[in-house]
C-alpha cells in the first residue's frame, strides 16, 4: 500500500475509511482524561474508558465491580467535570469492562 493511500485512510480530517472512528478514538481518550483527572488520585486507574452517548449519557467503564462501586458515589464529580470541559452529559453509567 502506498504512503499516500495510507495517509488518506488514517487521516480524520477527511471522509476516508477510518477518519471518523479515529476522531471517535481520540474524543474517547479525552473524555477519559477529563474523568481521572477529575478523581481523587487514588482512583484515577479506575477507569478504562468513557464515552458520550447521543441522549447525553456518560457511560464509564472501569476495570472491576470493586471500582464500579466505587465510581457510582463519584457519578455527581464525573457530571460535574464533563460539564466543565464543555460536554453536556446528563446522566451517568458505570460498567464494568468484559475484558
Amino acid at each position: 500500500m502506498s504512503s499516500n493511500k495510507l495517509e488518506k485512510l488514517l487521516n480524520p480530517s477527511t471522509d476516508g475509511d477510518l477518519g471518523s472512528l479515529i476522531s471517535r478514538a481520540r474524543r474517547m481518550g479525552e473524555l477519559t482524561g477529563i474523568l481521572c483527572r477529575a478523581l481523587p488520585e487514588s482512583d484515577r486507574n479506575a477507569i478504562v474508558a468513557a464515552n458520550l452517548r447521543d441522549d447525553g449519557e456518560l457511560v464509564v467503564i472501569c476495570a472491576s465491580s470493586a471500582w464500579a462501586s466505587r465510581l457510582r458515589y463519584e457519578t455527581d464529580r464525573l457530571l460535574q467535570a464533563a460539564t466543565d470541559a464543555g460536554i453536556a452529559a446528563r446522566s451517568c453509567r458505570v460498567r464494568v469492562s468484559q475484558g
